[in-house]
């Protein structure tokens, strides 16, 4: 494999995740529009003939989004060294072909730079692993329900009632801006970056997937609950379906603190996988 290659299969990749939401998200929103009254139903009937109309062709939101990626790579990966110019080229390529819209625009001059490149994006999250494999996970995530997260330092007298409290007022706060029903990642712990890159890992998870630890689990119910009942609803339209799921991940914190990362995905739950053995061998998921 070379960085050519590559960087057509991450052409795919993002082809795959700009017009294709996955089964997980697209299932939850026919189940809620089963439990609405008539103004949410039809917000949820026309996302779902918007999912429809894209059929893996054309681009679910015409924000299409910051090239985000998730790096997962062994150790012994014997491509390790084309995955960021492969990428980088990628995104070019994409933005041109699929296509993407450009959404990269300078701090200080505000020029677009046209490809969906620039200072740190594409940005790439690493993760270094044991094995010779690679998983490359890309998120094409707009501005709105970017737009919608946020981080809170709490004292850590609080405690969890306190970390719940925080997270249903933001949502309330947030309403119809994010294009609910959303997908809300939480990150507990760690520091204010570790606390916000756990919260856009979380919304990685397949919605319905509850974390491994019965005491997160729990928590997650709880807020899918508390935040559905403020009836804020698709689109912020009022209905009893404001978020599809809520994930959370924790991290040891330091006595002093108590970092909580929110991050809000809308309806557009857009992410798709690719998988790289050792011998350049590719596969494909949406899930």
């Amino acid at each position: 494999m070379d960085v050519e290659n590559f960087s057509k299969a991450i052409v795919k990749l993002l082809k795959m995740a700009v017009t294709q939401i996955p089964s997980d998200v697209e299932n939850a929103l026919k189940e809620a529009m089963k439990k609405e009254d008539e103004v949410a139903k039809t917000q949820l009937k026309a996302i779902l003939e918007n999912v429809r109309l894209a059929n893996k062709e054309k681009p679910i939101c015409q924000d299409t989004g910051i090239q985000t990626f998730f790096v997962k790579m062994g150790i012994d990966f014997p491509f390790r060294g084309i995955i960021k110019e492969g990428i980088i080229e990628g995104v070019r390529k994409a933005t041109k072909e699929i296509p993407l819209r450009p959404n990269a625009i300078d701090v200080f001059t505000s020029k677009n730079s046209g490809d969906n490149t620039g200072k740190h994006v594409p940005f790439i999250h690493w993760e270094i692993v044991d094995g010779s494999d690679c998983e490359i996970t890309a998120i094409p995530k707009g501005g709105g329900s970017e737009n919608m997260s946020t981080l809170r330092m709490l004292k850590p007298g609080v405690g969890l009632e306190g970390v719940k409290k925080f997270v249903i007022e933001w949502m309330a706060q947030a309403a119809g801006n994010p294009c609910p029903p959303t997908i809300v990642g939480i990150g507990i712990g760690g520091g204010a970056d570790i606390a916000m890159k756990l919260a856009k890992q979380a919304i990685l998870r397949p919605v319905g997937e509850r974390s491994e630890d019965a005491e997160v689990a729990k928590m997650e119910e709880e807020l899918v609950e508390e935040i559905n009942k403020t009836g804020i609803g698709p689109m912020g339209l009022g209905g009893k379906t404001t978020v599809l799921d809520v994930h959370i991940e924790v991290a040891h914190r330091h006595p002093a603190s108590l970092p909580v990362g929110i991050v809000v995905q809308c309806w557009a739950d857009r992410r798709a996988k690719m998988f790289i053995d050792e011998k350049g061998e590719i596969t494909w998921s949406m899930n």
